[in-house]
């Protein structure tokens, strides 16, 4: 039997050679162990997405937390959006206006001006007319017209029978620093004159320097036509001046009477003589309104056909 050896140096080049395989593994591992590669390569991608991914969870939960804790801001006035009308206001009424108190402060009122002159009626005789506030009114028994110093002035119908109805006397302190005595217009009525005689008077004036009697004298006053005579008297204490009308109207004769009464001759002390065509003016003015009405009969008439019951038949 034969006894082979091998030398030394074949075993050291099976080792180098086994050293150098294994060098080449270890430097080479992708080349040699392509499974272990292809491992590692895979491993590592992960990794980086898995870190990627919490940092943008943990990114995420900051930004969470810090909006927890902030307040909330008003919005912004430029922030656009739908435009809102404003509702409309409520309409305004009279149940919906609220009452306001008067103030308790008491207001002055103003009188009222009463008109100046005040109207005279009488149903009976058909008479009406105007006269001034201030003046003095007289009817029926207490109307018979008089003059200061000089007594009741009379009648001047050219028949007897006549009535006063009523007489408007001016007040004595009317002229004061003058002769003024009185003054006063009067109307009658006379149903007992027929309309020719009406025109008649029972004295006629006697101014006339020859002492004849004046003729009367027709004139219109207002929107009637009268008869119209006057008369004067005086004396040492008084003097007196009367102005007659006649009107013919419902069957009887009107007589009005303007009268003016003053003080005597013997009147001292500077005393005015009072201004008379004035105060016969003022008179006049009330007998432009005297109005003669229709005087209704009607109701004798009617007494006569009443029955026993009262009842008319």
């Amino acid at each position: 039997m034969t006894t082979t050896w091998k030398s030394d140096d074949n075993k050291s080049g099976v080792n180098k050679h086994e050293e150098k395989r294994t060098n080449q593994k270890l430097t080479n591992p992708t080349t040699d162990n392509p499974i272990s590669g292809t491992a590692l390569t895979s491993w590592s991608r992960q990794q980086k997405f898995a870190m990627i991914a919490c940092f943008a969870i943990l990114g995420a939960l900051l930004a969470v937390s810090a909006c927890s804790k902030q307040e909330p801001k008003p919005a912004l006035v430029g922030v656009s959006g739908p435009a809102v009308e404003p509702a409309a206001a409520p309409a305004i009424t009279a149940a919906s206006t609220p009452t306001v108190a008067a103030p308790t402060a008491t207001a002055k009122k103003t009188p009222k001006k009463r008109p100046a002159n005040v109207m005279y009626s009488d149903a009976n005789s058909g008479v009406s007319f105007l006269y001034p506030r201030k003046f003095a009114l007289a009817s029926g028994e207490k109307a018979q017209p008089q003059l200061a110093g000089l007594g009741d002035v009379s009648m001047n119908f050219a028949q007897p029978g006549g009535i006063t109805i009523a007489t408007v006397g001016v007040p004595a302190n009317s002229y004061l620093g003058t002769d003024f005595a009185s003054a006063f217009f009067n109307v009658s009525v006379n149903h007992n004159v027929s309309e020719q005689e009406c025109s008649h008077f029972a004295f006629v004036d006697t101014r006339n320097a020859d002492g004849e009697p004046v003729d009367a004298e027709n004139v219109k006053i207002g929107d009637s036509n009268m008869e119209m005579t006057s008369s004067f008297s005086a004396s040492d204490t008084a003097q007196a001046e009367t102005q007659y009308y006649h009107s013919y109207e419902n069957g009887a004769c009107y007589e009005y009477v303007l009268g003016l009464g003053t003080e005597g001759l013997t009147t001292e002390g500077g005393v005015k003589h009072v201004d008379r065509d004035q105060i016969f003016a003022r008179l006049e003015k009330i007998l432009a309104t005297v109005k003669i009405n229709p005087v209704d009969e009607k109701p004798a008439v009617e007494s006569e056909a009443t029955g026993a019951n009262g009842g008319k038949e």
